[in-house]
């Protein structure tokens, strides 16, 4: 968990503020159902705390059936558990809104939880609460990706929702190293299909060719050099190792 605790840190607390003031706590929990990090008031700790609302508590389906976390690693979807629907009665004073948390291979990796014990908590602001653990899953697996994956260019996929969760890494050489769970389901792309090799304009569109040649690679290498030499032809040449003869020829 130490990399995903990392990438979370900071959507964690720009969570908290949204909804700490109100009594709410955040969870940060694995994949077996246990919270490894928490954002809560002070104040608040003890009551939280009594109601196992802390790190190390066991939030597991097997161990507490239905709730907020281990409901939502069971299903692997986002939810809110609210109150009586919890079916322990010792937890039905809790109001639990969920979502899960993939990891750079689009494994389930954790679980983020705002939890909160309050009679008050009305409808509408639940449904804020849902939208706003959703964005913050959602920064901390871009977040997670970007760590996981940062020799690479991380670049967001070309899907019909256009989720912003939705990213691929390619590296040097143009081919696609990593993708994200929402990138994988929207694109067809499996650790086989990576293993391979999948080059990167093959799932980008545009103006992509199926086939290639060496004079197209060579054309793309003299365009960027050009380019990063901002039209300087004898900077391009030097950069490029070859005479500026050599280069005025390839122009040609």
């Amino acid at each position: 968990m130490e990399p995903l605790l990392r990438a979370a840190d900071a959507s964690l607390d720009r969570l908290y503020q949204a909804v700490g003031g109100v009594g709410c706590c955040v969870l940060l929990a694995d994949r077996e159902g246990i919270p490894v990090e928490r954002r809560g008031a002070v104040a608040d700790d003890d009551t939280f705390a009594e109601w196992g609302l802390w790190t190390g508590s066991v939030w597991s389906e097997d161990a507490e059936g239905t709730n907020g976390i281990g409901t939502c690693l069971a299903d692997q979807r986002a939810l809110t558990i609210h109150r009586d629907q919890h079916f322990f009665s010792r937890n039905t004073l809790l109001s639990c809104t969920t979502a899960p948390i993939y990891d750079h291979e689009g494994n389930l990796a954790a679980a983020l939880d705002v939890s909160s014990c309050r009679s008050d908590l009305t409808e509408s602001f639940v449904n804020l609460i849902a939208v706003a653990v959703g964005d913050a899953a959602r920064r901390i697996e871009a977040e997670n990706f970007r760590l996981a994956f940062s020799n690479a260019r991380i670049l967001l996929a070309p899907v019909v929702e256009r989720s912003t969760g939705a990213l691929i890494a390619v590296d040097a050489d143009d081919l696609v190293v990593g993708a994200t769970r929402s990138a994988r389901l929207a694109l067809g792309i499996t650790q086989q299909v990576l293993a391979r090799g999948l080059p990167a304009a093959d799932i980008l569109g545009g103006s992509a060719k199926a086939a290639e040649d060496l004079d197209d690679a060579e054309r793309g290498v003299v365009q960027r050099a050009i380019a990063r030499a901002d039209g300087n032809v004898s900077a391009a040449a030097h950069n490029l190792g070859i005479s500026r003869a050599t280069l005025h020829r390839k122009l040609a």
